[in-house]
């Protein structure tokens, strides 16, 4: 994939993951935007990219991804400065160490994992019908449970750290499962990935208290592990995403779920159930105010 004459947005590129995917990505000489909330940061991880790649087609959006408003306001930045965007990069996620509510009333890994995706993707689907072929990346995380528990979509029962983490990024993969396979639009592709484990920001803001039990028992060991690093751990981590956002191996595939070594395999157990996957999408849908517009998806 030619990426010279691309634009691509990469949500939560100041550091980790996203900084790595969009290094990559910049390094082929696409026209990379890379979202970040604070300004300092931001302007920080530009000046990076630009001397890591020698390509000064960079710039940040300011954005904070916890809120609709904030979500809104990103994708008018984006339609602010370029007609035609080729890809969507939704790396920005959120492991919260509490149950915390955002503005909008939704619990925060909900609101960042869950409904910041599937709004983004929906307010910028103008921008990506105007490529010739636009794809849409979203990273997954976490371990994934055997089941979604509906009732517990919010931590409305119970809260759980890592776990919630976890069954946040799941609802996530059933929202664009089912957004892949509604979306009317041939020409736009929406596809998962996960990019294995990193040590990043967020890794490091794990608290013992966050993990799971039988984690806890194994902590020293895994607060050694997400030691911080020269960045290549979050580099081999980006693979997957600067895959399915550049390789001509999957110029039409939509719907489709890769793993750490960019390989195609099945979605999880909990993905598979189309009755859980519509109630998520309903509960999304309503939860962003059911957006509308020429190009929505297929209801």
């Amino acid at each position: 994939m030619d990426l010279q004459d691309k634009t691509m947005l990469i949500t939560g590129a100041t550091g980790g993951i996203g900084l790595s995917t969009a290094a990559a990505l910049a390094g082929r000489g696409a026209r990379v935007l890379v979202t970040g909330r604070n300004r300092d940061s931001a302007e920080a991880a530009v000046a990076q990219l630009k001397a890591r790649s020698g390509n000064d087609r960079i710039d940040f959006l300011l954005a904070d991804l916890s809120t609709q408003a904030g979500v809104r306001s990103l994708a008018q930045q984006v339609t602010s400065r370029t007609d035609c965007l080729d890809v969507l990069v939704n790396n920005a996620g959120l492991a919260a160490p509490t149950r915390q509510l955002t503005e909008d009333g939704i619990e925060s890994d909900f609101a960042v994992n869950v409904v910041t995706p599937f709004l983004l993707t929906h307010l910028l689907l103008q921008p990506l019908s105007r490529s010739q072929r636009a794809r849409v990346v979203t990273l997954t995380g976490g371990s994934h449970p055997k089941q979604i528990d509906l009732d517990n979509l919010q931590a409305e029962r119970s809260f759980a750290g890592l776990t919630t983490y976890s069954h946040a990024k799941v609802a996530m993969m059933a929202v664009m499962y089912e957004y892949a396979h509604r979306l009317a639009i041939p020409d736009i592709t929406i596809n998962v990935c996960y990019p294995g484990r990193a040590r990043t920001t967020m890794t490091r803001s794990v608290t013992r208290d966050m993990a799971p039990a039988a984690l806890r028992l194994f902590w020293p060991l895994f607060a050694l592990a997400t030691r911080p690093d020269d960045g290549s751990s979050a580099e081999k981590a980006s693979r997957s995403s600067v895959y399915l956002a550049t390789s001509p191996h999957v110029d039409t595939m939509t719907g489709q779920y890769v793993d750490r070594h960019s390989k195609l395999v099945d979605w999880p157990k909990a993905v598979q159930d189309p009755a859980t996957r519509t109630y998520i999408w309903n509960l999304v849908h309503d939860l962003t105010g059911g957006p509308s517009s020429e190009h929505s998806p297929r209801e």
